[in-house]
Formats: structure tokens, sequence, C-alpha cells
């Protein structure tokens, strides 16, 4: 398999239909669990109920408390997700964390919280693929597009919608495209999506109104959108990492925090049901219902907070669905309060309706593309994702410009991580200092006269020589020239002519750290220093910067497939 393309994508599509499986039954059983625990109808979702006996919203804290009993057995232990590992472990994860995040994730959506199945759908999928790799000991670059297609073909066979789940894996898992990565990708959602319809399962699908003309006015109010849609993403995302923040600094005990924030649902899921789960049925609800300025805000302020409470106390998921369920209802509220402008272009509510919900998908989840293609597939309206891909594009350009980040980039960036997409950093971090520097580093104490340092080195034998204070730790660098310059009184102290005494590399600081600090301090050596601030070894820019195009163009190779 490392070496024939067509084994590799036979083991593609047996990883497409197994993640395609995976994704099926995780669906299943959150809608199974929610019918018997909210009274729902065969077919029903919670977000589209009616009405639920107020009785039967006490599993949301009942859900809380089970879960908070998770969090507590696996002591807070950080679970690695797709993107981490993609960009920083070469497409590894752990058994351990796939489960974590799955399991914790179901919990958390078939009890009713505001998340998404979506994170478990993608963690399961990409968790089976990187195991499966590692069994075949597959090379780095090969390992991370078969993680990738895994958690493709899951978002695939969970919308019925191969196009979107291969996007998915390059613009949100990989960050990258490449020859190499299309046939395996696109053959693992494939694969996911034809298991998904061969087992009965309905592609998820918009109910659109039909196809509208689009004009220029058109792009030109779709464009405003995006720009309204990638604020409203960057508010979301703030106020789910400002609960998180006020929950860790208030004295709950952080597995009664799912309790607590299940208490905290139930009001809103009482004004209304669309708050819960991740929003499909209710998406369609609003599409297709009269609604009213007042009602749609009310719903988009009841689910944004809801995401946020349940995100922020502990409850485990993600924001795909609920994005593309407020960017609908933004979209609605965008087109009824232009249409009360007289003499304004008026907008088709469905058209209206896809459109906002792609552009806020965008701003917090990402790839423009998947969200674009996604229009497609579950509209079949190629005029209104010509529209939608425009949408996205600006939203996208407003989040990335404005804010930096995604929803999981951003929630990695919290726990000081500076990813900002999947791309494979995490080559740059392995190879370290301590790796790269030289050991035999001639030394000499900064209180040593000029004349001794002469003594000892001769012009020719060394170029820099590095300098130690009285308890022998680092005093910086002198140039053996500068130290044999006429100008120079020989019985002056060698520490006198010492550079760069601050500057100094620690031996765990990857290749990138070690090449900004060059930068920074305009160094051609860097001494690698200890937390006791001894000298263990000594680095040139010349070289550091040679092993980086080394291990760059080994990545390259491996990302494009070559020998």
């Amino acid at each position: 398999m490392r070496t024939n393309s067509l084994w590799f994508l036979a083991l593609s599509m047996l990883v497409g239909i197994g993640a395609g499986a995976g994704a099926i039954a995780l669906g299943q059983l959150a809608r199974g669990t929610q019918r018997l625990l909210f009274g729902l109808a065969q077919g029903e979702h919670l977000s589209a109920a009616s009405q639920i006996e107020p009785w039967r919203l006490v599993a949301l804290p009942a859900g809380g408390a089970l879960l908070g009993l998770v969090l507590w057995f696996l002591r807070r232990r950080k679970a690695v997700d797709i993107v981490e590992a993609n960009a920083l472990h070469g497409g590894r994860i752990p058994a351990r964390d796939t489960a974590t995040v799955v399991g914790t994730t179901l919990l958390s959506n078939s009890f009713g919280a505001s998340v998404g199945l979506e994170a478990a759908y993608a963690q399961a999928g990409g968790g089976l693929a990187s195991l499966l790799g590692q069994k075949v000991k597959l090379r780095r670059g090969d390992l991370r597009t078969l993680m990738a297609a895994g958690a493709g073909a899951a978002v695939s066979a969970a919308f019925g919608a191969p196009l979107t789940g291969a996007f998915y894996a390059f613009e949100v898992v990989l960050g990258a495209y490449s020859p190499a990565m299309v046939a395996p990708v696109m053959l693992a959602a494939l694969a996911a999506a034809v298991l998904a319809r061969g087992l009965g399962m309905t592609p998820y699908v918009i109910a659109a109104g039909g196809m509208h003309p689009i004009g220029t006015a058109d792009y030109i109010l779709y464009g405003v959108l995006g720009v309204l849609c990638a604020g409203l993403g960057i508010v979301l995302m703030r106020l789910v990492s400002l609960v998180e923040h006020a929950v860790h600094r208030s004295k709950l005990p952080m597995h009664w925090a799912p309790l607590v924030g299940g208490l905290l649902l139930v009001p809103l899921a009482m004004i209304s049901p669309q708050a819960l789960s991740g929003g499909h049925g209710a998406l369609n609800l609003n599409l297709m219902a009269e609604v009213t300025i007042a009602g749609l805000a009310l719903t988009i302020l009841l689910k944004m907070l809801a995401s946020a409470i349940s995100l922020g106390f502990g409850f485990r998921g993600g924001l795909f669905f609920a994005s593309l369920f407020l960017g609908s209802l933004v979209g609605r509220l965008y087109q009824v309060m232009l249409a009360q402008v007289p003499g304004l272009h008026v907008l088709a509510p469905d058209d209206a309706t896809v459109v906002g919900m792609a552009a806020l998908a965008v701003a917090v989840v990402g790839g423009p593309m998947t969200m674009s293609l996604l229009v497609l597939e579950v509209t079949h309206d190629f005029s209104i994702t010509g529209v939608a891909l425009a949408a996205t594009l600006i939203a996208s350009t407003v989040a990335r410009s404005t804010f930096g980040y995604n929803f999981s980039t951003w929630r990695l960036h919290l726990r000081g991580e500076t990813l900002r997409s999947g791309r494979d950093v995490g080559w740059m971090r392995a190879l370290t200092a301590v790796q790269m520097m030289r050991r035999d580093v001639p030394q000499i104490p900064a209180y040593s006269s000029v004349s001794a340092f002469r003594e000892r080195f001769p012009l020719g034998s060394t170029t820099r020589v590095v300098l130690l204070d009285v308890k022998g730790r680092y005093a910086g660098i002198v140039e053996t020239a500068a130290a044999w310059s006429p100008e120079v009184e020989p019985v002056a102290e060698i520490g006198s002519l010492a550079r760069l005494p601050q500057a100094k590399l620690s031996p765990e600081m990857g290749i990138g750290e070690v090449l900004e600090m060059f930068d920074s301090v305009a160094a051609d050596d860097l001494a690698v220093v200890d937390r006791e601030g001894n000298v263990i070894g000594l680095i040139t820019e010349r070289h550091a910067r040679r092993r980086y195009a080394e291990e760059l163009e080994r990545s390259q190779r491996e990302l494009y497939g070559e020998a």
C-alpha cells in the first residue's frame, strides 16, 4: 500500500465504507435516544418539535450530570481532534481520543444539548482511518490523506453529499489540495454516500421553492449578507469562549458544569425547542413557515445562547450544523427586512436562506468550497450555488482577516496552540533546536582577558566562542575576529565584546521558532541553553535554514505523492 496507488485506493474505499457505516449508526443512535427521552414521533427532529412536555426537559440536566461523571472519570484529559492530529501529529489519533470525542459528543447531542453530531461523525471516520493506516504502517503523508478521507466520508454519509464530504476533507481537515489526495478522498466520500443511500438513508435536502433568476443586484445584496454573517460568526465564537472562560473562573467544579448548563438550557427550550440539538429539523421548518422579524430574531438569540451555554458549560460537540441553522435564520431575517424597504430589489426567501446558511457556516467552520457544494447538493440549484460561492468567499475573507480562526482552530488557540488550519506543521515542531545543534561548542569565562582568549583561540581556529559567567552560565557570544582586532586592549575582559547576552534558544524550540529568533536578532549564531542557563549547543543560521529547506522538500514530496 505504500508503493501501489491502486492498493491505497482500495484502502480508501474500505475506510469510506467504515466511516459511512459509523456515521449512520451514530445518527440513528442519537435520534433514537432523543425520541425516547423527549417523546418524539418517528422521523421527527427534536429542534422541529412543536412542543415538548416540560417534565421531559429534565433530560437536559440529567444528560449533563451523566456527562460530568464521564468527564470526572477521564480527569479532563484533552483529546486530540482531527484538525490537531493532521496538523501536528501526522494523522495519528489515539483510539482513546477517538472514543472520548465520539462518546461525549454522542451523549451531549442525544440528551438535547445545542451541539451537532458532525464532530462525532468526522472524529469517528478519521479515527478509524488513522488506526487502520497505522496498522499498515503508512507514511506520514499517506496517513494524513487517509485520515482526512475518513473524516470527509463520514460527513458525506451524514448529508448524502459526496462533494461536500470530499471538500470538507480538503479544506477543513487537510488545509490543502494536491493531485495525490483527490482520488483517495473522493473515492472514500463516494463509497460512504453510496452506502448511506443503499441503506435507505435519505440525502439531506432543503425544500427550496425553485430556481430564481439571479442578477447583479442579487450578488451585491448577498455580498453584504456575507459580511454580516462573518461578523455574527465571530460573535458566536467569542460568545462561546466568554462563557467557557466565565465557567473556568468560577468555583464550580468542572464535572458539575454540564449539569448546571443543562439546567440553564431548560428555560430556553421551553421558549422554543429550536434551541436544542443541531437544528436539522428546524432549518426546513423556518423555510416553509410564515415568519416575522421578531420571531426570527428571537430564535437566533435563543440558538446562540443555547450553543454558547452548551459548549461553555462542558457539553461536547461542534457548531457545524448549528452554524448552518443560524445562517439560514440570518438569511431569512435579512430577506424579510429588505422586503420592508420600498423599491429595493426583492430576494427570494429560499435563496436568502441557503446563502445565509453557507456564509455563516464558512465563518465558523471554514471551507468556502465545502459550503458552496453543500448548497449545490442539497438544493440541486446551480444558479444559487454561484451566489453562495461569492458570499462564502466574502465571509471567509472577512472572518479570517479580522479574526484569523475558525471554531476548531480558535479552540486550539485558547489551549495555547497557534494553528490556523489543518496544514502539516508537525514536522516543524518535531525538528527542534536540540536536534540541529552542534555540541562541541568552544567556551571561555567572560571574565578572562583578551590576551588569554587569543592564546587559547588563535585566528582561524574557530569563528565564534561562547562566553560563560562566574556560575558557568551563558553570558553571550564573541567573534574571534573581533577579539583579535588591534583596537582591543589585551588586558580588557573578553566579556566586554559579548554579543547577544539575552538572545538564546531553548532545546525544545521548533525550527519555525528558531528561524524567527534568527530574524529578530539578526544573528549568524545562537546558543542553545537549558533551563538552568547551561550551554548545551550552538546553531548557525545557515545550518538551520538548510535543514528547514530539506524537511520542507521532503514534506512536499509526501504531499504530492512523489518518490
